[in-house]
């Protein structure tokens, strides 16, 4: 199951966090805790850059896209390989909905629609849809049309 997805700033501050089978008192430890793990290790990160760590039982793959800091938690069948491909998914569907990759400023104007391609990629702790074109039509919010 992936428990965790959040984006923050580079100081640590979260801008968008979804959070699946996780219990409200353990929230506030992985948001400090996956920021102590930006700060640490994301500076100085290339763009992209896939980072990994595990904590508890757990598998985290987190990076850097553009002013941005992305964490992905996983566990069980969701190992760093499978939250590789996740990342890859959400970073591709942001720098798409952005048209670049974001400043922190671009992100927050985008907010609604980087939200509604998270929905599309990750649903219920579950990885949904991979595909950028797919994940664009369905956050037209239109019925996709039969070819």
């Amino acid at each position: 199951m992936i428990l965790a997805v959040l984006f923050s700033n580079s100081d640590g501050n979260i801008l968008i966090e979804r959070f699946h089978g996780v219990p409200a008192e353990e929230r506030l430890h992985w948001r400090s805790f996956l920021a102590k793990l930006g700060a640490d290790n994301l500076k100085g990160a290339k763009n992209e850059e896939l980072l990994v760590a595990s904590h508890k039982s757990v598998s985290i793959v987190y990076t850097m896209i553009g002013d941005v800091c992305l964490y992905i938690v996983g566990k069980d069948e969701y190992d760093e390989l499978a939250l590789a491909e996740v990342i890859f998914a959400v970073t591709s569907a942001v720098k798409d909905v952005c048209g670049k990759p974001p400043t922190e400023r671009l992100f927050l104007d985008k907010y609604g629609r980087i939200c509604l391609c998270l929905d599309e990629i990750v649903w219920k702790g579950l990885l949904e849809n991979t595909e950028k074109d797919r994940v664009r039509r369905l956050i037209r919010l239109k019925p996709p049309v039969e070819p």
